[in-house]
């Protein structure tokens, strides 16, 4: 029974009808289901072709749609790109039947965006940007010639969005700035916020593409935050974008983490194999900017094989690279080369399409040059690497610091340490010009990691020369940069909001557990805010221009008669340089890994002896351990300096694990008046900064504290002008604004460092708890800092001595000296120090003289440092 024209209007109405579900059901993460229906929709106008009579333009265009969104969604869940192209091919073939040259404008441009975007997955972006040019065309008319130009807007954008970041892949930042800014002023001026947010995420990668990591990450917090608000589930793909900024920070383990989280999300939601692919991949150079090379590996691998099922040469060649810069590292750890490591590194350069890969080609020379080195063949390693291009303008920085490497291991190779000197400062140059880019702490301090090995072969050359002025300048050079800068405050009221929240749930959870109700959820969406507080962070912080790295001259000159030891270590080699009576001398101290153990051990006893009440057995015999491990640390660390130190008063700066050594505790420096600082440099900046005008002292107790309640009114007893905040009124707006601007602060309160975000490390106020952003954030941060409270002295140490933590915040952000806690301290314990420690200020003795007499009335129940300025 032949089918009625009303018939075939019924069936092309629900196969539009199957489409619209069809692409909703991917959108929603549901692409089996998405695809169930198109295909149902395709087979509804199957059954009514024959009955087609006349003008087809309504069938051919329900079938031309159908069509583009099978190959659109085919392809992204595996199937082969040039299937999607030709089916396109064949599609395009219908549109001379359209009539109507406005449907087949309309038709016509979303094939050739399809078409564009496949080409664009294989990395072929110069073509693709040709049929992104073709399919705007249309669309244009499309516009011109519509009543209501907002449902024509949303391919529109689409379109000039993606041909934006096929320009950004390509490095012409111009025209992809010209395209995304176009779309972005379109989207806001129909207030097309969904849209609106699409567009921010080309825009990050814009930003990244030219280096502005925070540009980047605020773009796509806005993204996500307008997200939200529409009530839109965030993609992962936003998620890898962040993580790949993260990356380009230096947060390698920040950035492993995110991308953990994106691939259990995208694993729950059966997501597309590309998808997958291109997060394994960042999440496997995350894992090998850890040096966790097996995990690196594996994800490259897995990467690897899903894109060769996809055909992009581009993103096979990365995890490829990937691949093997993991196999490289480990052998030159290791000393085990394969034979066959160069021929692999080279073969794979050789396949690499060029100029396309030009990049890619010249990093995986670059692995083959290291490996040569390392097998004795200086003339192979230097004809290889003369042919590796010099950076362009776009060049990425991990590009350049690998070439710095290369040449500077080919000089030490051929005996010229000078040279390979010089292109290691010439490679932490460039790399200084990235870190000036920065804006959070957090992102300043990570980007030492893309120039770590640079650092390291350099400290390995001055060592060998055992020249200690050149390795003082070069410690100097290569640790804490991130205390060069100047802050520069800075309130964000999104972070703000954020943190507020945080600290509500804080309390909310507490409650609940007062009243025996479940914390589940709440505990949960405690943990999402404090996400969103925490990369929010990575962009809000603000920080001035970078003041010139200390001389040794202008130290010496301002130590007098202090002395000054800096720690250092190459492989397992620990050493120290000593700057006293105008003197620079160079000590071996022998194994790194001891010295870091007994450092470790330590602190485990004094945490043991902390609580204020211990049966005397128990005492006795953690006591006995941690003077024990106090006498080793002694032996290595101290005393091989006894001779230039003296009875002189001590400036420490530390490395690595050796952050953690309570000085005070050591035999050899009791009641030695003694400061602790990331650097030389960051010393001298806080010696030379001149104290705040104003004369304000602030005394601070938070809840919960046993055996303080005179603590204050002793104290008071110091400072009789002082502000006094306890109970119900130390809430953390009152601290805050009582703080700020302030000559000394002294704080007690419960308090915990937070090792895996440390700016989040926290004191208990009235109402909740107060972040070390927070207090880094104030306009003039106190002079003087004391903290009566927990590990609040405790840092998270990253690549290049980049130290991070609730004091080193405060000291970057410019406060002059912070007195606190390397590990816990009892509540009696603390009280009784602290009102030693401000009656000898109160004397007239500097923190550091006043910390030393205090410490030494118990130095195991009292492990304070004094940091920054003494």
């Amino acid at each position: 029974m032949p089918v009625t024209e009303l018939g075939v209007a019924e069936a092309i109405r629900k196969a539009r009808d199957l489409q619209r579900a069809g692409v909703d059901a991917v959108c929603s993460a549901r692409p089996r289901e998405g695809l169930k229906l198109l295909h149902r929709g395709m087979s509804v106008l199957d059954t009514v072709e024959r009955s087609v009579h006349g003008d087809r333009s309504e069938w051919l265009a329900a079938r031309i749609r159908l069509t583009n969104s099978l190959v659109a969604l085919g392809t992204e869940t595996g199937g082969e790109v040039a299937v999607g192209l030709a089916e396109l091919d064949e599609v395009r073939s219908l549109l001379a039947e359209v009539r109507d040259r406005k449907l087949r404008a309309e038709l016509s441009g979303a094939i050739d965006h399809n078409y564009g975007l496949l080409l664009m997955a294989v990395g072929r972006n110069e073509d693709g940007i040709a049929y992104f040019d073709s399919s705007i065309q249309n669309k244009e008319f499309v516009l011109s010639v519509a009543d209501d130009p907002v449902p024509v807007l949303h391919p529109y954008l689409g379109t000039m969005i993606t041909r934006g970041l096929a320009y950004t892949r390509l490095g012409d930042v111009r025209r992809a700035r010209e395209d995304l800014s176009r779309a972005m002023d379109l989207a806001e001026k129909y207030e097309l916020r969904l849209q609106a947010a699409d567009v921010r995420r080309p825009l990050g990668a814009l930003e990244l593409r030219i280096g502005n990591v925070p540009a980047t990450l605020r773009l796509y917090e806005e993204s996500e935050r307008i997200y939200r608000a529409l009530d839109v589930e965030v993609h992962p793909i936003l998620r890898l974008e962040q993580g790949k900024a993260l990356l380009a920070a230096g947060l390698a383990d920040e950035a492993g983490r995110h991308l953990d989280d994106v691939l259990e999300k995208m694993r729950e939601q059966t997501s597309t194999t590309r998808e997958l692919a291109d997060v394994e991949l960042y999440r496997a150079s995350a894992a090998l900017m850890s040096d966790d090379l097996e995990l690196a590996r594996g994800h490259a691998a897995s990467a690897r094989r899903r894109m060769l099922r996809w055909g992009c040469q581009t993103c096979v060649a990365n995890a490829t690279i990937v691949g093997l810069r993991a196999d490289v590292r480990d052998a030159l750890r290791t000393n085990a080369i394969p034979l066959t490591l160069t021929a692999r590194a080279l073969r794979a350069a050789n396949r690499m399409p060029m100029p396309r890969l030009a990049d890619q080609a010249a990093l995986a020379r670059m692995l083959a040059v290291r490996v040569e080195l390392r097998k004795g063949k200086r003339k192979r390693a230097a004809e290889l690497l003369s042919r590796i291009p010099r950076p362009g303008r776009l060049t990425s920085v991990d590009y350049r610091m690998l070439r710095r490497l290369c040449r500077a291991e080919l000089a030490v190779a051929e005996g010229d340490k000078s040279r390979a000197l010089a292109e290691i400062r010439a490679g932490l140059t460039e790399l200084d010009r990235v870190r000036d880019r920065m804006g959070g702490l957090e992102l300043v301090s990570g980007t030492a990691l893309h120039g770590q090995e640079l650092a390291d072969l350099a400290i390995k050359i001055v060592l060998e020369r055992a020249d200690a002025a050149r390795l003082f300048a070069w410690t100097e050079r290569t640790r804490a940069q991130s205390h060069r800068y100047e802050p520069v405050a800075a309130t964000d009221p999104d972070l703000a909001e954020r943190v507020g929240e945080v600290r509500g749930l804080d309390q909310a959870i507490h409650q609940a557990q007062h009243d025996g109700h479940p914390t589940a959820a709440l505990r949960a969406k405690h943990a999402e805010r404090l996400r969103e507080a925490h990369r929010l962070g990575w962009h809000t912080g603000r920080w001035g221009r970078p003041r010139p790295i200390a001389r040794l001259t202008e130290v010496a000159d301002e130590l007098g008669e202090r002395a000054l030891v800096s720690f250092a270590y190459s492989g397992d080699d620990l050493v120290a340089v000593v700057v006293a009576g105008g003197r620079c001398e160079l000590v071996r101290l022998g194994s790194a890994a001891v010295a870091a153990e007994s450092a470790r051990m330590l602190n485990v006893d004094l945490d043991a002896l902390a609580p204020d009440q211990l049966p005397a057995p128990l005492v006795r015999s953690v006591l006995g351990s941690a003077r024990k491990q106090a006498d080793r640390l002694d032996a290595r660390l101290i005393r091989p300096l006894a001779g230039l130190l003296g009875d002189r008063g001590l400036v420490v700066v530390p490395t690595g694990p050796l952050y953690a050594v309570p000085w005070g505790v050591l035999p050899a420096l009791r009641s030695r008046p003694i400061v602790v600082a990331p650097s030389a440099t960051a010393w001298l900046g806080a010696e030379r900064s001149t104290a705040a005008h104003a004369r304000k002292v602030v005394l601070v107790r938070g809840p919960g504290l046993v055996g303080t309640r005179g603590e204050l009114d002793k104290l008071a007893t110091h400072y009789r002008t002082a502000r006094t905040l306890a109970g119900a009124d130390a809430t953390v707006k009152s601290v805050l604004h009582a703080l700020d601007g302030a000559k000394l602060a002294h704080i007690a309160a419960h308090g915990a460092h937070e090792p895996e975000n440390a700016l989040f490390s926290r004191l208990e106020m009235a109402d909740g708890a107060l972040f070390a952003h927070e207090m880094a954030g104030l306009a003039q941060p106190p002079s003087q800092v004391v903290f009566a409270a927990c590990e609040l002295a405790l840092n998270r140490i990253r690549p290049g001595d980049e130290v991070l933590g609730f004091a080193s915040a405060l000291l970057a952000s410019g406060s002059r000296t912070v007195i606190a806690p390397l590990s816990r301290v009892g509540d009696e314990a603390a009280a009784a120090a602290m009102d030693d420690y401000h009656r000898g200020l109160a004397e007239g003795a500097g923190p550091a003289t006043a910390l030393a007499d205090t410490i030494a009335v118990d130095p195991f129940r009292r492990p304070f440092v004094c940091l920054g300025a003494g």
